[in-house]
């Protein structure tokens, strides 16, 4: 059996040192960089982005970005908000063309309270599909233009079928679901959601990506593959029994864990 290979998500300070690593096997790489609000409300990203098109040359391997997140809630019910949302996520993409990305990261909008509250509500599941369609539709319809996918990632996700159904809704192959590891087994542990491994297993083909970190189920930890509590082998295990090839990215609180983490996933037979 041939094991995955595995990619890493770096900051562009972070590419000299791994260039090498991820030259050797083509790996997948997640720039992390241009995720700041105000970076992208100052339009000053093009110095990173020549930055790491030079040290990157060479390498042919599957590249994408984390696109904006920090306050940016796709189903934000104030259209004025909205409206700034969709600019973010426009510049979010201007950025991945520019470097040459091939997929961008956005967050989910379902929360906790969204888990416990929306069936209470006539049509409340509906409107918050409405709200990211009115979002969103125009960075999609941008997304297919440019060869790009858009990996709409668990946050808070309690229900993995929510994000499904909502990514569904778009009808285009520029949307696909991303499963972090560590926000399910955070979730599974404080919010009673489903393990890791059955996040997976419900994306089924449409999963894209996913960010591989290990977690204790407190927080969001992002520690060295090992380090935590999540089932490795059966999160693996899901990965393999699916019909997808999704982008495998350790996304760790230090690059540090990177090299540790690849030792313990090849010793225990998971991924190179």
């Amino acid at each position: 059996m041939t094991l995955p290979v595995i990619g890493a998500a770096l900051c562009v300070e972070d590419l000299p040192k791994f260039r090498d690593w991820l030259i050797e096997k083509d790996r997948d790489l997640e720039i992390q960089s241009f995720v700041s609000p105000d970076m992208l409300a100052k339009g000053d990203w093009h110095g990173l982005v020549e930055t790491a098109r030079n040290t990157l040359d060479g390498y042919k391997g599957r590249m994408g970005i984390h696109g904006p997140f920090w306050g940016l809630s796709l189903s934000n019910p104030d259209p004025d908000m909205r409206a700034i949302v969709t600019k973010r996520m426009m510049q979010g993409l201007d950025v991945a063309e520019a470097v040459g990305a091939r997929y961008m990261v956005i967050h989910s909008p379902y929360t906790t309270w969204d888990w416990h509250n929306l069936d209470l509500h006539m049509g409340a599941r509906g409107r918050v599909i409405d709200l990211v369609h009115d979002c969103l539709s125009d960075v999609v319809k941008r997304a297919e233009n440019m060869g790009l996918t858009l990996m709409l990632e668990n946050i808070e996700d309690i229900d993995p079928e929510d994000r499904k159904i909502l990514a569904r809704s778009f009808d285009s192959d520029a949307i696909r679901l991303s499963v972090d590891t560590g926000h399910a087994h955070y979730a599974h542990g404080s919010t009673g959601a489903r393990p890791a491994d059955v996040f997976i297993r419900s994306a089924g083909e449409m999963l894209g990506h996913v960010h591989l970190q290990d977690a204790d189920g407190f927080a969001d930890r992002h520690w060295a593959i090992g380090e935590g509590t999540i089932r490795w082998h059966e999160v693996f295990r899901a990965l393999s029994q699916i019909e997808a090839d999704p982008y495998l990215i350790l996304e760790l609180r230090s690059v540090e864990g990177i090299m540790p983490s690849m030792s313990w996933l090849e010793r225990e037979g998971l991924g190179q």
